[in-house]
């Protein structure tokens, strides 16, 4: 007997073998994700880099700076209010508790054994601010507007604000968030990233062209480390999950 019975069609003419649903192939899903990631972080990081050398060529005068212009008198003020406080509040994201966050973050993953994860964190950051954005700033060396609201470094261009806002919307999305809802994150990420790019010109403290390269800048090295970093990380969570599952049930036995 046949190990591969055939069966008729109603016409009476024979099919083939019958051949079970599964292909034995990995499902493909994630594959135009991951092209999707690594396209998206090399453009945006494309569209700091290339501004970048085009402000290098003329410091003083880049072919944009009109805009700058105008965008900064349109900051003209009054610098006070409730303004005042959410530029405040804004410039302590970017800045000193935007350093807090992933380092917290980052050892809450090494308590948790989570060595991917962690790594993932460490590149992204390292990567984005020293690689990235600073390595851009020395590069530039953009002249900074006139009478800063607030205390800056050197190098105009990019804003090292915007970039962090960004990176920090990419990295706690992916490592934070559930798949399910990182749509409503991406949404609240897309209001954060524009009102620190925002806070940073109305505090005179960058040109708009800063900001938008800066958040260029953080949002594609966050995707370009995703992307790196994507098959070990669903990796480390479905081991997490298997983790979860012998324990719970062992417990019930």
């Amino acid at each position: 007997m046949s190990g591969n019975p055939t069966t008729t069609t109603p016409h009476g003419r024979p099919r083939g073998p019958h051949r079970p649903c599964g292909t034995g192939r990995r499902p493909a899903t994630g594959a135009p994700r991951g092209r999707g990631l690594l396209v998206a972080g090399l453009l945006l990081l494309g569209a700091a880099v290339a501004p970048a050398l085009v402000v290098r060529s003329d410091v003083a005068d880049p072919p944009f700076q009109g805009l700058d212009d105008r965008w900064l008198i349109w900051m003209g003020g009054p610098h006070e209010g409730i303004y005042q406080a959410a530029a405040t509040i804004l410039d302590l994201i970017g800045g000193p508790v935007g350093s807090l966050i992933p380092l917290s973050v980052l050892v809450l993953l090494l308590v948790r054994r989570r060595w991917v994860s962690a790594g993932f964190l460490l590149a992204a950051t390292l990567g984005g601010n020293m690689l990235v954005v600073q390595g851009l700033k020395h590069l530039v060396d953009r002249p900074r507007p006139a009478d800063p609201l607030v205390r800056v470094d050197h190098g105009s261009f990019p804003s090292g604000h915007a970039a962090t806002a960004a990176l920090l919307v990419v990295l706690l999305g992916v490592l934070l968030v559930p798949a399910a809802r990182r749509r409503a994150w991406w949404i609240g990420g897309a209001v954060l990233t524009p009102a620190m790019m925002w806070s940073r010109t109305w505090l005179h403290a960058h040109w708009l062209s800063d900001t938008v390269a800066g958040a260029a800048a953080g949002a594609g090295v966050g995707l370009l480390a995703w992307w790196l970093f994507g098959p070990a990380l669903a990796r480390e969570r479905a081991r997490a999950h298997d983790r979860r599952g012998a324990a719970a049930g062992a417990g019930t036995a």
